[in-house]
């Protein structure tokens, strides 16, 4: 069989509109994503909606938005296989007319009968189908779909960049229908058809595909067709060694927006997934778009791990600049129906960045962290809190007031003068820290008390001590 000469790629994502975006076929997604966009190639999208009694345009706009927030732009418009049904249908009346297809008349019941004394002698229950070389002269009026000839004798290889060779033996291989009696295209034949009219060159997918490749090949075979190159590539496990699931957590892209995990920081993950460059854990897309190659990609199913996952999301968070990392979180927040960020919030992120992002693993920690930001006078102080505020404390932020309102709003100088206002008070700057904690964010656990002091400025660090002081 030839193999594609050396041509720009073109990769695909072919997802079923069933449900939700699968993170596995998320996975997928990038890792075509990454080779074609490394190799300055194409990448395509696919909507593989057939089925139409599954098929919903709601989990079309689910897998579009996935996508979208994944960051893995497409080329051209999503390509829909349902509308492709009338050539899919004329590439298997064209192998019908070349002889390398056949009619076949055989009902269910014949079909049945055949695979029950399959059964009964131990034999294979493909179906051997006895219209495969009548003539047409001899063919009832009846209800018929279309097999194609598969060869009965050799072997097929599967020249995989992950699997490496895989040698199916012909004889295993069955006269698959290409068009039911109703007229309409099967997966296998819509499949083969789309890839080779959208030009793609990498057919990169899981490897549960694997033994569809050698059917898939009989037709690229008897059409005359140039093969894909091959990548499949394994599943992804839970923790637990078994398929991902909803028993080990969430499944769906979506889910790990609105959990607020960075777009950056799942590519790196899902690119780590079943992938390696060395030992390498944080990337940007810069160097996996550099380093990805599809030999490099391992066997065996990867296993998913939330620690890691958030860890790399820290790291990435830590490292976005601040105004990239405002507008995802801004984004963050109205696709968690949490609204945006009020103009008079806005400066002060950008002033508090720089301490927000250390150490947060989401967009929900760093909005966590950002409390003291969010809230407005008078602070409500939490339980913990509120015990901080006793009645001497409340007189030391009274007593400290003056002090601060003839400060300089410099780190340095705040430090000084907090530092020496506890010694002068006999006590160590903890206990002056944990009421102004509580003045100014109504949290005993909040960001340094000098970094939300220098973020709020001098006027509104005042007053909400003044407010806790009462």
């Amino acid at each position: 069989m030839s193999q594609p000469s050396e041509k720009p790629v073109v990769t695909r994502i072919a997802p079923s509109p069933t449900g939700f975006m699968h993170i596995g076929t998320a996975r997928t997604a990038l890792f075509n994503w990454l080779y074609a966009r490394g190799r300055g190639g194409k990448f395509l999208l696919r909507i593989e909606d057939t089925d139409r009694a599954r098929s919903t345009p709601e989990a079309t706009e689910a897998i579009l938005r996935g996508m979208d927030w994944l960051g893995l732009d497409y080329d051209g418009e999503p390509v829909s296989q349902f509308e492709q049904g009338a050539r899919h249908a004329e590439v298997a009346n064209q192998l019908l007319a070349e002889g390398k297809a056949y009619k076949c008349f055989a009902t269910q019941d014949d079909i049945e009968a055949f695979r029950e004394a399959a059964r009964a002698t131990n034999s294979s229950t493909h179906y051997h189908s006895p219209w495969r070389e009548v003539s047409a002269s001899e063919h009832p009026d009846a209800p018929y779909v279309i097999r194609i000839k598969a060869p009965k004798e050799g072997q097929t290889v599967i020249k995989d960049q992950v699997q490496g060779d895989v040698t199916i033996q012909n004889s295993q291989l069955d006269d698959m229908i290409l068009l039911r009696s109703d007229g309409t295209p099967v997966y296998m034949l819509a499949v083969v058809v789309d890839d080779h009219d959208m030009g793609v060159t990498h057919v990169i997918r899981g490897d549960d595909h694997l033994n569809n490749a050698a059917r898939q090949m009989m037709i690229y075979e008897a059409m005359g067709w140039p093969l894909p190159v091959y990548a499949h590539i394994p599943l992804i496990f839970g923790p637990d060694g078994k398929k991902l699931s909803k028993r080990h957590g969430a499944t769906g892209v979506e889910e790990y927006q609105h959990m607020g995990y960075p777009a950056s920081g799942m590519r790196n993950y899902l690119a780590r997934l079943g992938w390696s460059h060395g030992d390498d854990e944080f990337f940007t897309d810069a160097q996996a778009l550099e380093w990805f190659d599809l030999p490099s990609i391992g066997k065996s199913p990867a296993r998913f791990d939330f620690k890691k996952l958030e860890n790399l999301c820290g790291q990435h968070i830590a490292s976005t600049e601040n105004a990239a990392l405002l507008h995802e979180l801004q984004t963050f927040l109205a696709a968690t129906g949490q609204g945006g960020l009020q103009d008079s919030k806005i400066s002060l992120f950008e002033a508090a960045m720089p301490q927000l992002k250390e150490r947060a693993k989401t967009y929900g920690e760093l909005i966590d962290k950002a409390h003291f930001i969010m809230i407005d006078r008078p602070v409500s102080p939490d339980e913990k809190a509120a015990k901080a505020l006793d009645t001497v404390s409340r007189g030391i932020l009274k007593e400290l007031t003056p002090h601060l309102q003839n400060a300089s709003w410099t780190r340095a100088d705040l430090e000084a003068l907090l530092n020496g206002f506890a010694e002068e008070k006999g006590t160590k700057f903890g206990q002056l820290a944990a009421p102004l904690r509580a003045a100014l964010a109504g949290r005993a656990a909040t960001p340094s008390v000098f970094d939300m002091m220098l973020v709020l400025g001098p006027d509104e660090t005042l007053a909400r001590i003044q407010d806790a002081a009462a």
